[in-house]
């Protein structure tokens, strides 16, 4: 069986967008399981993947001995290819037949995708397109996210009001007025974010004019994705869950402040962006939010984007 090596990165969204490249080697190696680094924090999002070998994390509290370790597990081995996203020098020290790292690639455009797919690419024959990102989850998940889900039937908007970053947060006081706003256009909220969120979870919900569930820091990766794929619209920062969201085909609207969106956008046709005047995110009205969704939504139902 061939078997490939990938090296992945440790944040979520980072993650996310790395699952291009991923499955275009899988497409070009007919069959092969990969061998995946990550790091805890986003691995769950790989452990579904079906053609997942082995999962390997990077011990980064462990230092230099976690390094080692690594080492010698993956040098056990023996890989097809290797691509590494991560790291400068990890492919040399192993044993394998093909390796690609970021330094040799020329990517074709300013985006993470495009640039973590250049690394991948040079091992694919011909000029492949980019799949979108994909993240995985399981029946298991899914039969609880329905269940969970029956209390807020119909067209579920899910609002995901934090970030890594308190400086990437839109204010919940106008998450607030958004979802008044959108009142009319759903049936139904659910509110999604780490445990870090559950006092933004709880003013939102409190507030809400629709039926909600708030399911801030209550589930797991695998379990977050599960629910995305039930839900109609998503809404919230920059932050992992706007990318799951992307990758789950949900219509996403990502609020930009300070950042990248030209880089670090979520990826895909139906994922869109709305930024702040001059970067301040106080300064974005909720009306400007709750236009540019209608607008996105309208446009994918025309089959505009």
């Amino acid at each position: 069986m061939t078997r490939l090596l990938f090296v992945t990165l440790s944040n979520i969204g980072d993650l996310v967008m790395t699952t291009p490249t991923l499955v275009a080697l899988h497409e070009a190696f007919s069959g092969a399981k990969i061998d995946i680094v990550a790091d805890r924090r986003s691995s769950d999002l790989l452990v579904h993947c079906p053609f997942l070998g082995d999962l390997f994390h990077r011990d980064k509290p462990a230092g230099n001995r976690g390094l080692l370790a690594l080492i010698a597990a993956l040098r056990a081995r023996r890989y097809e290819a290797i691509v590494d996203l991560r790291t400068d020098f990890l492919p040399w020290v192993l044993h394998a037949n093909l390796r690609s790292l970021r330094w040799l690639a020329r990517p074709a455009g300013e985006h993470a995708v495009e640039q973590h797919f250049a690394v991948g690419a040079r091992l694919l024959s011909g000029s492949p397109g980019i799949p979108a990102p994909s993240v995985w989850t399981n029946a298991e998940s899914r039969a609880r996210a329905q269940a969970q889900l029956q209390r807020v039937p119909g067209r579920r908007l899910v609002i995901a009001p934090g970030a890594n970053w308190a400086g990437k947060c839109w204010p919940i006081a106008h998450y607030i007025t958004l979802v008044n706003l959108l009142a009319a256009d759903f049936d139904a909220l659910v509110v999604l974010g780490s445990a870090g969120d559950r006092a933004a979870a709880a003013a939102l919900q409190a507030s809400a004019p629709l039926p909600s569930i708030d399911l801030a820091g209550q589930t797991s990766l695998v379990q977050a994705v599960a629910l995305l794929e039930q839900c109609h619209a998503f809404v919230g920062n920059d932050s992992g869950l706007g990318h799951i969201a992307a990758a789950c085909r949900v219509p996403t609207l990502t609020v930009f402040g300070p950042g990248r969106p030209a880089r670090y956008r979520p990826w895909g046709a139906r994922a869109a962006i709305v930024c702040a005047p001059g970067a301040d995110l106080a300064a974005l009205a909720p009306a400007e939010v709750a236009m540019s969704l209608r607008a996105h939504l309208g446009g994918l139902a025309a089959g505009l984007d």
